[in-house]
């Protein structure tokens, strides 16, 4: 992974400076739709750039401050309101760090794009939301398409000191769309040349083994892969046997193999997807207990961003859902109660930006999978039961300084252990948050 400076700055963005637009010859580039811009503007200020930073051991940085980054793709479009009156970007922001994926369509980019675009950032840098920027037509280069190399040179230096700006978004689902590692090579390359201050992040599909996914990982910074394993019948998304929902460790475990545990990782999760919209399937959502489940197990297998993708999906909207523009149903009744979990002020997130613990914790239990975090005086375990029978699980390895024993979110809930053992019952797809102090 290539080194991401730290540049210590303000971050204001009342006191941004705003770059002054200067006269100077245009030019003329031509783009996959045979599109022709005439553009040219002065770089930005860095005064209050974000400056994310990746850990070795996959942790999120930004300007110094460990975060757990929770994403959307996409989220409300600009200007859209929630059912509360807020702004929906607004809204969404409430649950923490939050971003979410700007994403030009093929063949499109020009004028009119870059003018959304403009006004998102704008929007963006105002209430304090972050994007990441998708542009197709700029993400697999040829070497020696030096029209489409420029254009992508002056959008990063456009973009790039903006503090709305989070990461850069390379080709998506690149082995599944049979482009090779070589075909992201430009794009990385010049990214970072011109803006080492955000990192490049990379989805790929569920499909491909460990060995044909390992060679992209030269070309990004953060590895993900979507999975969406709730519809009718279960599992169509997944192209492993496993068709479950614990599907989603199987393919968080496979994208930090593919990158030799070398990468930070996201996990992109399901609110709804095509392969439940589509002529001839059946509309299925997950539920409360899945969606929790999900976030927890790509959480405990190595994840340590997330985002939620299909919002934005006009085929799984109710009519209060077209009101409003964006699944706001689906939030409030599943996802919002899941991320109240995983807020800055929740009890659990000194856990979540923690690098992992090295207490010999064991658990004795078929299926459960588990991570241990150390912060401050707590040390909390995360542990969640793949399919198959309810069993009662036994943990060991604890210090025996500990008190305490609360199981998050389920108060008054608590276990007792003794000697560092504690045991607990767990059913399949279960998630259980526990809590010890030190004495």
């Amino acid at each position: 992974m290539p080194k991401v400076d730290r540049l210590k700055i303000g971050s204001a963005n009342r006191n941004r400076i705003r770059p002054k637009r200067r006269a100077c010859p245009g030019f003329r580039l031509g783009l996959l739709s045979g599109l022709v811009l005439t553009l040219c503007m002065a770089p930005a200020s860095a005064e209050n750039v974000q400056s994310v930073r990746l850990g070795p051991d996959g942790r999120f940085f930004v300007n110094g401050a460990a975060i757990f980054p929770i994403g959307y793709t996409s989220g409300p479009t600009l200007g859209a309101i929630a059912p509360t009156g807020r702004d929906g970007l607004a809204e969404l922001k409430r649950e923490g760090y939050v971003f979410q994926l700007w994403y030009c369509p093929p063949h499109t980019w020009g004028p009119e794009k870059e003018a959304q675009l403009d006004s998102l950032v704008k929007l963006s840098e105002t209430q304090g939301t972050r994007l990441v920027i998708s542009i197709p037509d700029l993400q697999a280069i040829k070497p020696g398409d030096q029209a489409k190399i420029a254009e992508l040179q002056r959008v990063v230096k456009k973009y790039r000191n903006s503090p709305a700006i989070l990461f850069w978004k390379g080709e998506d689902e690149p082995q599944w769309g049979h482009y090779t590692p070589e075909d992201l090579r430009i794009y990385y390359q010049t990214v970072h040349e011109l803006d080492p201050n955000h990192p490049i992040w990379i989805t790929q599909a569920p499909r491909g083994t460990v060995e044909q996914l390992r060679p992209y990982s030269q070309f990004f910074d953060i590895g993900a892969i979507d999975i969406y394993p709730i519809s009718y019948p279960p599992g169509t998304h997944s192209g492993i046997a496993n068709k479950n929902l614990s599907v989603v460790g199987d393919y968080t475990r496979i994208i930090a193999d593919a990158t030799d545990h070398q990468k930070a990782l996201m996990m992109i999760l399901q609110i709804c997807w095509s392969g439940v919209t589509k002529p001839g399937k059946t509309l299925r959502f997950p539920t409360f207990p899945d969606e929790r489940y999900m976030t927890y197990e790509a959480i405990i297998n190595g994840a340590r961003a997330l985002v939620y993708f299909g919002g934005n999906v006009h085929g799984c909207w109710n009519d209060f859902d077209t009101a409003y523009g964006w699944n706001w149903t689906f939030y409030d009744r599943v996802l919002r109660p899941v991320l109240d979990e995983l807020r800055p002020d929740s009890p659990l997130y000194p856990a979540l930006i923690a690098p992992n613990s090295t207490l010999p914790v064991k658990v004795d239990g078929a299926g459960i999978e588990y991570t241990v975090r150390e912060a401050g005086d707590f040390i909390y375990i995360l542990a969640s039961k793949r399919e198959g029978d309810t069993i009662e699980a036994t943990f060991s390895g604890l210090p025996p300084n500990v008190t305490g024993g609360d199981v998050l979110f389920e108060a008054p809930r608590k276990v007792t252990q003794e000697e560092g053992r504690f045991i607990d019952w767990f059913g399949p797809n279960e998630v259980h948050a526990y809590r010890f102090r030190r004495h």
